[in-house]
């Protein structure tokens, strides 16, 4: 347990951190799903609205794992890593053959 002011605030600070990193990886959890559900979707009826559904929750998870990064929230090999799996994953919605 902290033993002084400064030590004290800096558990504070730290449970305040972690609560609000989880709320983010949450999130990011959540457009890397939808992103998923758009690929599935696609595949199961290719057509322009779907397609246009897929690139903007690819474009939108894109985004908040960069910002993560930058936040510190996620390593940016965890990031690259998560973008890498997006990538793969819409390619093969978008073509089939690409394995």
């Amino acid at each position: 347990m902290a033993n002084n002011k400064s030590s004290k605030k800096r558990v504070e600070i730290g449970e305040r951190n972690r609560l609000q990193n989880k709320a983010y990886k949450s999130a990011l959890r959540t457009l890397m799903k939808r992103c998923f559900t758009a690929c599935s979707a696609y595949i199961e009826a290719p057509g322009d609205e779907a397609k246009t559904t897929l690139t903007t929750s690819l474009n939108a998870a894109f985004s908040k794992i960069d910002k993560a990064v930058k936040r510190g929230v996620m390593h940016r090999n965890a990031g690259a890593h998560q973008k890498s799996r997006l990538s793969i994953a819409v390619k093969r919605a978008i073509e089939p053959s690409v394995s």
